[in-house]
């Protein structure tokens, strides 16, 4: 018996892994996040498979579930939304799991930033502007940031910041940003990205609260911030196609490669 931590991705049913949705259409049990999974990409599950919504449920609540499943010889799917590496919260049911001696396999998922940038139609990492993009999250009603782990020393680099589970604190994000990327960054809310109802909110952190809160949007949705995310039109090309630079599977004529050299 095995648990798969099944990465749903963003909304979008089409969006999920080929892997992941085997794994769903075989195992007969399937335990899924209702309230960020839509039902649409757990309906491969196999008839008469015992079906949970765990977004009611506590810890030991689905632990239990998963140990039930265990004592009858099922597999399960234990769906989470984008990938279950962020945010996904796997690392205390993989805890217990090790310590029931029970085997797991994760199955990583589209996360949210990447389909935001897809529906955005752009790249967030754009040569002589942006070549990191920070994943983080705020400490509103959750659990407390590691010390260090704060907007400010993220803010620092200048590079894009991907926020999530922050979309009530808009204001807070907007005073703490404000000194370091400027008034006029542009800012990016993402709301249910991936959904039918997926909303796409631009704006700068000098009016991005007021558009958010035009919106109405009050949660499931993505923060992203940074000057890459502005009309961009002049940045170098990458040097990975670049004719003049050597490439280890393009060499340039007259030039001995080194191995490590960086593209």
């Amino acid at each position: 018996m095995t648990v798969f931590f099944v990465g749903a991705g963003p909304g979008d049913p089409d969006l999920i892994t080929v892997k992941g949705a085997r794994v769903i259409a075989r195992c007969r049990t399937c335990l899924f996040a209702g309230s960020l999974v839509p039902e649409a990409i757990i309906q491969s599950a196999p008839s008469g498979a015992t079906v949970l919504d765990t977004s009611k449920m506590t810890l030991d609540q689905t632990h239990e579930a998963i140990m039930n499943a265990h004592a009858r010889g099922d597999d399960v799917s234990r769906v989470h939304s984008g990938d279950p590496s962020l945010y996904g919260a796997i690392a205390e049911q993989i805890r217990r799991l090790k310590s029931e001696g029970v085997d797991y396999e994760i199955i990583p998922g589209v996360p949210a930033y990447a389909a935001t940038a897809a529906a955005l139609g752009q790249e967030l990492t754009i040569p002589g502007l942006a070549q990191s993009i920070v994943l983080t999250r705020m400490s509103i009603q959750s659990t407390a940031m590691p010390p260090g782990e704060t907007l400010e020393n993220f803010a620092r680099s200048g590079t894009t910041l991907v926020i999530h589970l922050a979309v009530r604190n808009m204001r807070e994000i907007e005073r703490r940003l404000t000194p370091f990327y400027g008034a006029g960054c542009p800012v990016v809310v993402a709301y249910r990205v991936g959904w039918p109802d997926q909303a796409i909110v631009t704006g700068t952190l000098s009016d991005i609260r007021k558009k958010v809160r035009e919106a109405r949007i009050t949660r499931t949705a993505l923060i992203l911030v940074g000057p890459v995310l502005g009309e961009v039109t002049e940045f170098p090309d990458s040097a990975l196609y670049d004719p003049r630079k050597p490439h280890v599977l393009r060499p340039v004529t007259g030039v001995e490669l080194d191995e490590t050299y960086n593209t």
